[in-house]
């Protein structure tokens, strides 16, 4: 079927403002050159534009000449090239702003999808230095300032530097006295402009840091409205607000009076410029030097040069607002990533094997893990047991490369894991971290999160919330699968959340299960269920559970015992009972525990292996 006439003029108007293809350049000038065709298309009707508006000039003085001698055909005619030339003019402006602000549009579009992807690859060392309000702030507003830089700052620097060349093309034609003098303030213009440039570029930088902290003080009571509230902290919390409040009024107050003194001041001088053409003007018409035709021409041309030279002010607050903005947007893709890929090529498939060769790890200037030797072969089981701060979460996270493994200490069917593809490893080790995260939106789409192909998504996600022992509680929910959990899963329960999220680390079926205390929020029966899941997976795949419950660690093949970031113990659940050691001591614990429980006496596993210990 031919296309219409409609798609055919979409397609035109796709290939000329369409966003480009390949790598995206995070540089404002690869941004540049990217987007080069729109920008040249742009400047070239702007120079068009200026074109026609140069002959409109001319036309008005054979106009007005003709006038003055009576000559009413030819006035006539010069009125409606007049009329043709304005148009063409407003046409040739509007395809330039379109083109333009589209490149504009296009930059911003790109450095926000390079932005995320920049954000993804970055570790702890960042985030613990750029707090998560201040990186959305640069991901929201700063980018809008660079898309004001590159569009409408690129269009009206382009546009006065045409309009100028344009007017004073005209200017010198018809007297280069007046065009002399009318310049007269230039030097002027330019000192104070420079100033201003200076000031605003610091100011700016400091009002968008201000603003970041503002915005990271607001989502963090957002996210811990619940603690707020629970301490009754809220004109606490008031008060910490309007300090930052305070802090980025201020820094917006300061360069809102540099702003707006600059418009008065550039105004002022160039009506000075003005009064001297009027001055100046009327000396060379009243000795015939100039014509009145001739004047009244130079003063349109002088109107074009005019707006761009009171217009420089604000065009160079966007100038710098922009510059200033993406510097902060720049530190982030000039941070270097904590953890990067491996060169080597990750084999067809893994078997599931994972052994760890004398690792250590620190956390600042704090050693957490030292020395640590393990081996899982594949489709067996470990179960890594220790008390609070023994450096479980931390190797748990080292495994899938969550945290910088060191070189040579971490092996995937005999593959250093830092030598492989880094999404390769993490694909293929499914990963369950103790504290939930839930993504707003539903349950279903939590626990299809990592499915490529989501053609049997019921099945497969209903198959993982029934081994995560999550299906019927989610069957209570007011819509099922299809509720909305709310920021954060707020609208599930802590055991819940950890459910969810561990349906959502079976559904891959990877080749490795890592699990990171997956039973800390349920109740006993439950647990029970749940073990029998990961006994279930461990038949299929390798699986390493992250526990502090010897119930949970007797149903492994070996049992790993950490104590101070070092191993105190390893072997199986009867060699380490019968070796009477750490483990045998939690096991007792945890047992007097669970006793007494059964009376009605407060406790839990955690504080038995505290006294244990």
């Amino acid at each position: 079927m031919s296309d219409t006439k409609g798609e055919r003029w979409q397609r035109l108007v796709d290939r000329i403002i369409g966003t480009p293809q390949g790598p995206i350049p995070t540089g404002l000038d690869g941004q540049l050159r990217r987007n080069a065709r729109l920008y040249v298309l742009g400047a070239l009707t702007l120079a068009a534009q200026q074109l026609l508006l140069a002959k409109r000039d001319f036309l008005v003085k054979a106009a007005i000449d003709a006038i003055r001698l009576g000559e009413a055909d030819a006035a006539a005619t010069s009125a409606g090239l007049i009329l043709v030339m304005s148009v063409s003019a407003m046409a040739a402006r509007l395809v330039s702003r379109v083109s333009v602000f589209s490149a504009g549009r296009n930059v911003e579009y790109e450095l926000r999808s390079a932005l995320l992807a920049q954000v993804h690859r970055l570790g702890p060392t960042f985030f613990r230095k750029n707090p998560t309000g201040d990186i959305m702030s640069r991901a929201t507003n700063d980018l809008q300032q660079v898309r004001l830089l590159l569009g409408f700052g690129i269009l009206n620097v382009v546009g006065s530097v045409l309009a100028i060349l344009s007017a004073l093309y005209v200017m010198l034609a018809l007297s280069w006295r007046l065009t002399f003098a009318s310049l007269a303030t230039i030097p002027v213009l330019y000192f104070v402009t420079r100033s201003f440039s200076r000031q605003m570029f610091s100011l700016m930088r400091e009002n968008q840091q201000a603003l970041g902290a503002m915005s990271d003080r607001v989502l963090a009571s957002f996210a811990g409205v619940r603690v707020v509230r629970s301490f009754a902290m809220e004109e606490q919390e008031i008060a910490a607000f309007e300090g930052q409040n305070r802090t980025y009024l201020e820094k917006s107050l300061g360069l809102a009076r540099v702003r707006g003194s600059m418009g008065p001041v550039m105004g002022g001088v160039s009506a000075v410029g003005v009064l001297i053409v009027f001055w100046y003007g009327g000396v060379l018409l009243a000795n015939g030097t100039i014509g009145t035709g001739a004047f009244v021409a130079f003063w349109l041309a002088l109107m074009r040069i005019t707006w761009p030279m009171m217009a420089v002010g604000f065009v160079a607050a966007i100038v710098q607002r922009g510059r200033a903005s993406y510097s902060r947007i720049k530190s982030i893709f000039d941070a270097t990533p904590d953890i990067t890929s491996g060169d080597k090529p990750a084999p067809a498939k893994f078997r599931g094997e994972v052994r760890v060769q004398g690792l250590s790890f620190k956390h600042g200037e704090q050693q957490v893990l030292e020395g640590i030797n393990f081996t899982v072969p594949a489709g067996s089981s470990l179960a890594i047991l220790g008390r609070t701060g023994s450096g479980k979460s931390t190797l748990a996270a080292l495994l899938p490369r969550l945290l910088p493994a060191p070189a040579g200490a971490v092996f995937l069917d005999g593959e250093d894991v830092c030598s492989l593809p880094i999404d390769r490893v993490r694909a293929r080790i499914g990963y369950a971290q103790q504290d939930a995260f839930l993504f707003s939106t539903t349950v279903a789409e939590n626990i299809a999160y990592a499915l490529d192909d989501r053609a049997d998504d019921d099945r497969l996600v209903a198959d993982a919330a029934k081994e995560a022992q999550v299906f019927e509680d989610i069957e209570r929910l007011p819509d099922g699968f299809d509720t909305v959990v709310g920021e954060r899963g707020v609208q599930l329960s802590g055991g819940q959340k950890q459910r969810v999220a561990l349906a959502r680390a079976l559904v891959r079926e990877p080749d490795v299960l890592v699990l990171d205390d997956p039973l800390s929020a349920v109740d006993a029966r439950t647990e029970a269920a749940i073990l029998d899941a990961i006994e279930r997976q461990a038949s299929a795949r390798t699986v390493i559970l992250i526990t502090h419950r010897v119930a949970a660690a007797r149903r492994c093949d070996r049992v790993l015992v950490l104590e101070r970031g070092k191993v105190v113990e390893y072997g199986s659940h009867d060699e380490l009972m019968a070796a009477g050691g750490v483990y045998a001591l939690f096991a007792e614990a945890q047992h007097l525990d669970d006793d007494l429980a059964a009376f009605g006496t407060e406790g839990s596993a955690a504080a038995a292996m505290e006294v244990a210990s």
